[in-house]
């Protein structure tokens, strides 16, 4: 119904330009990638393209609904006009979209995930929330209407997408007279930028017009602080979703009414209601930052844990593109039950960077899991292929157990990583 999964397919290619950019970040010097910081990233970009292949039924369903039933005009796919007029009203209501997840807590605290990184690369690009498509879709009906077909809208929406990778750099500088028209490196740096100056300006996905035209326009001057105004300080891709919505909950135990209950998630984020107690801050409880005021969230294990995460994020790595491009080939428990064990791995990895407590008993439980899963999945295959995928499994698995037991003690510091800054400045 959608096409090809194009950003699935560029995953190879964001993995080898990454690869490109750490390079040439460590041939100039440049402090540009952490390895826990870029995991978590790439950590919430699974939870993304995992979750979203069970929300593209409903996101994708819905456009073809309103295109098949009341669009107002025939236009044909074959024409080269109809897919440039898409590409501009793709990126038009990108805009607004994107506008509207900064100036709304429901739709912000899906896009925060996004911007919750205080780093500033193409892995970055990759951090994306799997609840944003929930609130997207709806900008882009008016397109079904208007009667650009699904094929064209669904690749344009990708190839917008796709643009937006390379812009998550601190290697490229300013683009001369590209810098008028289209969005680049340094427009975006200042939309990830959390100084006060910064916050909330250049939301353009492409082209840089919008902004100029719609008054949210800001060049670079300085190099921004990037990340939040209250930092997640974790490595957990489901902190990374949560914690905003969250934060509001908790609010929103004040509102002395319904009406003012709801009216809390459609303020912007830093809102102040009228009935906070005397002293409380505003949404989400902090105000911007000055240029270099904090430091970054730093929390690792020792080396032994670092390269077991390592492997194990591969390994993840592996059965999402399995997921991804065998879908359709797979039942729907094997489905579900493969995305469970991917989204059960990355959280667990994330609490294994953050050195919680819990990551113990529960990556041993996921590891135990797992050859039971290999043998449910292979059943009604001959029986020696299970045996041996048992025995590899008990085998691997076992020894990464004992090789994580054996660093207990690092997961046992209960809290103490979440207080783990770096002296130095922000975006340094």
């Amino acid at each position: 119904m959608h096409g090809l999964n194009y950003i699935a397919l560029a995953i190879p290619v964001f993995f080898v330009l990454m690869g490109v950019e750490y390079a040439a970040s460590r041939w100039l010097e440049k402090d540009v990638y952490r390895l826990n910081d870029s995991l978590a990233d790439l950590h919430t970009g699974v939870f993304q393209q995992v979750l979203g292949i069970f929300f593209k039924t409903v996101v994708f369903g819905a456009y073809v609904a309103v295109w098949d039933r009341w669009r107002l005009l025939e236009l044909s796919p074959a024409s080269a006009w109809v897919w440039v007029l898409c590409a501009l009203a793709v990126d038009h209501q990108y805009y607004w979209f994107h506008r509207v997840s900064h100036e709304c807590n429901l739709p912000w605290g899906a896009h925060i995930v996004h911007h919750s990184s205080e780093e500033y690369n193409l892995s970055v690009a990759l951090r994306q929330s799997a609840l944003q498509p929930l609130f997207s879709w709806i900008f882009y009906l008016p397109l079904a209407w208007m009667g650009f077909p699904p094929l064209v809208f669904f690749a344009n929406a990708s190839l917008n997408t796709l643009y937006q990778f390379w812009i998550h750099t601190r290697l490229i500088g300013k683009l001369g007279p590209l810098e008028a028209v289209l969005n680049t490196p340094s427009h975006h740096r200042v939309h990830h930028g959390c100084d006060e100056k910064y916050i909330d300006k250049n939301y353009a996905g492409v082209l840089i017009v919008f902004d100029r035209l719609y008054g949210s326009f800001q060049p670079e001057e300085e190099e921004p602080t990037y990340g939040v105004t209250k930092p997640v300080a974790s490595w957990n891709p489901v902190t990374a979703h949560v914690h905003h919505f969250v934060e509001v909950l908790r609010m929103g135990r004040r509102a002395p009414s319904p009406g003012e209950w709801l009216k809390m998630w459609w303020k912007p984020p830093g809102w102040k209601p009228a009935w906070a107690p005397e002293g409380a801050g505003a949404l989400p409880l902090v105000s911007p930052l000055s240029h270099g005021a904090a430091g970054k969230y730093d929390a690792r294990p020792p080396w032994g844990l670092a390269a077991y995460g390592l492997v194990q994020f591969f390994l993840v790595i592996a059965a999402t593109l399995l997921l991804l491009f065998r879908e359709g080939e797979l039942a729907s428990w094997q489905r579900v039950g493969l995305a469970l064990w991917i989204l059960w791995t990355c959280t667990n990895l994330g609490g294994l960077f953050d050195r919680r407590a819990w990551v113990l008993p529960g990556e041993m439980a996921r590891l135990a899991a797992g050859p039971v899963f290999a043998t449910a999945w292979l059943a009604g295959s001959r029986s020696e292929l299970v045996a041996w995928v048992i025995l590899a499994g008990m085998l691997s698995f076992g020894a990464a157990g004992a090789w994580l037991l054996s660093y207990r003690a690092a997961l046992d510091r209960r809290g103490s990583a979440r207080a783990a800054r770096l002296e130095s400045t922000a975006g340094g």
